[in-house]
């Protein structure tokens, strides 16, 4: 098995490239401004060999060759035509200069020397200079340049190291905070620094992630305790009717208890695929997409309530259709309707229309309404206000939970408010098929 791969801070690798560039910049400009000098000095040295050479020219043209041995300072040797020394200064007693044909730097008396030529009137003058001073120069100036680069190098590194270190301190505390926060823990939240910077942004970040997972977390354990209380009735009920049949055989008929046993199953049923299908919303499952007519829908559902003797008006059910998954849609027709007449006095009223690229589907009642108040946590699972509380009234407290989980998957919403008719409306509104 492959060793895991060293982790580096990336307080190391910041400095690390920090460095690297500044160190590779300040290479760069300190090779550069060494060429830069020793050109310069260079330069200038030759110029004032050369112009010292034309000075002496003009003395020996104008003197003759016999003033050269005046010259104390200078190394300064005059040849003739044919090449011989005719003249030399007190200086220039080591040897011949080299007899060249342009400026040089050469090795005369085991110093360096540049040697230039002038021509005389009848003959050649050379002039030699000493350039060890300018060596010495530039050997200071790359020494100083080294110690200064070696130095400011080390001061970048050791700044961003402090300076990352320190921007980076409120994110080591921020994981450590997370670290110890727990699923039994949730209501914790981390210290979000005053800088206003992307730290801050991030801790913000994270306690907005921790809000909805302790949402997601209470959702959850309301959830399962909302579950096991609704399914605990019915089991209550088949146990309670079995236990009666097996004490007092003659209280009940095997009929009757066939008759529990189904409609309490048929409940449980219910609620268990109404779980099963909040769940799969709730995991944005994949929808089948298809051209699905609202208004057979609404028709479909207003036939099946008159069958059951409730007064529906479908006279505003116009033709609109939506892109999505027909039996979903069904589902969301099925419970407003069902809805409706649960809580409906004698009538319901049934809209659907298209205007906008847009299908508002409309499920009135004459019933009581819903408060103001409650308007939002009616769409809460298993929440059943105190007139649906009944158990052959109310349901199990999932079908409007259900009705928004369908709506806004499929990209619409639903909301309710009050009914011409003096109870409830709810609204839903989907996007037109195009």
């Amino acid at each position: 098995m492959a060793e895991p791969r060293r982790r580096r801070s990336l307080r190391t690798r910041i400095t690390g490239a920090a460095t690297l560039v500044v160190a590779a910049a300040l290479v760069v400009g300190a090779l550069a401004f060494y060429g830069i000098l020793s050109v310069s000095i260079h330069n200038a040295t030759v110029r004032a060999a050369e112009t010292r050479a034309e000075q002496l020219a003009s003395r020996i043209d104008a003197e003759g060759p016999a003033m050269v041995a005046e010259l104390d300072d200078d190394i300064v040797q005059a040849f003739d035509d044919d090449g011989r020394v005719v003249a030399a200064s007190e200086e220039a007693d080591s040897g011949d200069l080299p007899n060249i044909d342009e400026t040089a730097v050469v090795t005369y008396d085991d110093e360096p020397m540049l040697v230039v030529r002038e021509d005389l009137d009848d003959g050649t003058l050379l002039l030699a200079l000493p350039v060890e001073d300018d060596a010495q120069t530039l050997a200071t100036v790359g020494l100083l340049l080294a110690v200064a680069v070696v130095a400011v190098v080390v001061l970048v590194a050791a700044t961003t190291w402090w300076v990352v270190g320190r921007a980076l301190r409120p994110v080591s505390r921020i994981r450590a905070e997370v670290d110890d926060i727990t699923a039994d823990r949730l209501d914790r939240r981390v210290a979000v620094p005053p800088s206003g910077d992307e730290i801050a942004a991030l801790a913000g970040t994270m306690n907005r992630m921790l809000d909805r997972l302790d949402a997601a977390a209470t959702a959850q354990r309301r959830f399962v305790s909302d579950a096991s209380h609704e399914l605990r009735s019915p089991l209550a009920t088949i146990r309670q009717h079995a236990e009666l049949a097996q004490l007092h055989p003659k209280a009940t008929s095997v009929g009757d208890l066939a008759e529990v046993v189904r409609d309490e199953g048929l409940r449980m049923q219910e609620l268990v695929d109404a779980l099963l299908l909040l769940t799969r919303l709730d995991e944005r499952a994949e929808l089948q997409r298809d051209d699905v007519d609202v208004d057979d829908l609404a028709l479909a559902e207003a036939k099946r309530l008159r069958a059951g003797g409730t007064g529906v008006d479908a006279s505003r059910v116009h033709a609109a259709r939506v892109r999505g998954d027909a039996r979903l849609l069904s589902q969301l027709v099925r419970n407003l309707a069902d809805n409706a007449a649960r809580h409906a006095g004698s009538a319901v009223t049934i809209e659907v229309v298209e205007r906008g690229g847009q299908v508002l589907l409309t499920v009135d009642d004459d019933g009581a309404g819903v408060p103001a108040g409650e308007r939002e946590r009616i769409f809460d699972r298993f929440v059943r206000l105190d007139e649906g509380r009944a158990r052959d009234a109310g349901g199990s407290g999932l079908g409007l939970a259900i009705v928004r989980a369908i709506a806004e998957a499929e990209g619409g919403s639903v909301r309710v408010e009050d009914s011409p008719l003096g109870g409830a409306r709810f609204a839903v509104v989907l996007p037109a098929a195009r």
